[in-house]
């Protein structure tokens, strides 16, 4: 039953993984690391609030992150919003729908759905494709219909396709991504900077995610002092009846 129950829910990161045929690279996630999740925060805000909005994420929360509120107004809010405002956006679902082929999804609870491992590969793997609207493809989500908006940091990948036959006679197909443009940074930069905006998505997904692991530390060391005291209590109690 244990099995079956955690093979079911894995199943759809299994099928994410599957569906791309791609190796999912770990993503560097800690949500100990206040700014990693403040880069995260402004590369979120720059590069994917403009189509995407994060409907259930209020500005204030980013004060978990050791933001002054000032600091969140003159460094994360871009269009004069209040901080007690939700991360919404201009753009209309049905604009989005006509421009891209599909509305810009909300982003919210994005790693929650997709899983860290997968957006982390996802942001690194897009390629130059002149047969796509946008121009661009992806080897972790397939005929994407949107664009890469850091191209400029990473530069312009190609993919590369080699096609071989197994020692059993089947031809097995290798995709690989080759840089034709350097962009602005280099990988180990590039990388770095998505490993940040994925930290944050991760955060996004649940702020009080790290309040309640400290809260569930703290009722299990308070469970084990009265689980101490209780039996202390306990022997004191029957030690004139043995």
């Amino acid at each position: 039953m244990r099995t079956l129950l955690a093979v079911l829910l894995l199943a759809p990161a299994l099928a994410l993984a599957a569906s791309a045929g791609i190796k999912l690279d770990r993503a560097p996630v800690d949500l100990n690391d206040n700014p990693s999740l403040q880069r995260g925060a402004q590369v979120f805000v720059n590069y994917c609030l403009s189509c995407h909005s994060a409907n259930y994420m209020r500005y204030n929360r980013l004060q978990d992150l050791g933001l002054t509120e000032q600091q969140i107004k003159d460094n994360l809010m871009l269009a004069g919003e209040k901080v007690g405002d939700t991360m919404t956006i201009a753009m209309r679902a049905k604009d989005g729908a006509e421009w891209f082929g599909a509305a810009p999804p909300d982003l919210t609870v994005i790693a929650r759905s997709r899983g860290a491992d997968w957006l982390y590969t996802f942001m690194r793997t897009f390629y130059q494709d002149p047969a796509r609207a946008t121009g661009w493809n992806n080897l972790a989500f397939p005929s994407v219909g949107m664009p890469h908006v850091l191209y400029e940091l990473q530069g312009t990948q190609v993919l590369n396709v080699v096609t071989a036959t197994d020692a059993l006679g089947h031809q097995v197909e290798s995709r690989t991504l080759a840089l034709a443009a350097p962009g602005k940074m280099d990988k180990i930069q590039y990388d770095q900077l998505v490993g940040d905006l994925v930290n944050y998505l991760v955060y996004m997904g649940e702020p009080s995610a790290k309040s309640r692991v400290q809260i569930g530390l703290y009722v299990m060391i308070f469970l084990l002092i009265l689980i101490l005291v209780t039996w202390l209590l306990k022997r004191a109690y029957w030690k004139d009846l043995h």
